[in-house]
């Protein structure tokens, strides 16, 4: 076991795990958040995505010890329901989310690709969300939604 300190969602944490634990179970188990799932365990659905120094990473097959010290944001950290993040207002005006299991997939998935690229096309997005897994076929609202987003943030 070691001490591992992370920044989740601005906010300093340490905890005392073995280094090898994935980055999931850490903020799941033992910080409680519950915007990152486990689906596949593989790093394949984008369930368990995070963003960890502005990248979308599959927290599932990341040992915690590979982001001490990262700056991690999870879907509970993009707005609340008082302040919502424009990805989030995006997603609700646009009808976008059905069941929500791969929200945090897709939005932070986004989120960081939209940082990056302000100026993303439709196949940029879609190439960035083509292993993100989503059963409820909203696809296409979600794609009008990250535009949405993309627009009103320039």
């Amino acid at each position: 076991m070691s001490d591992i300190t992370l920044t989740v969602n601005g906010q300093i944490h340490t905890v005392d795990v073995d280094p090898t634990t994935p980055l999931l179970y850490v903020l799941s188990d033992d910080l409680g958040l519950r915007g990152p799932k486990f689906g596949c365990g593989l790093g394949q659905c984008g369930a368990c995505t995070a963003i960890v120094n502005g990248r979308a990473e599959r927290t599932c097959v990341t040992a915690v010890s590979m982001v001490e010290g990262a700056t991690i944001t999870t879907l509970e950290g993009l707005g609340t329901p008082q302040a919502l993040h424009p990805l989030q207002r995006a997603f609700i005006d646009e009808q976008a989310a059905q069941c929500g299991f791969c929200l945090s997939g897709v939005m932070l998935t986004a989120k960081a690709l939209i940082d990056q690229n302000p100026g993303a096309t439709d196949s940029e997005i879609q190439r960035a969300l083509r292993n993100v897994l989503c059963r409820c076929f909203t696809q296409t609202r979600m794609l009008r939604a990250i535009k949405r987003y993309a627009q009103e943030r320039v």
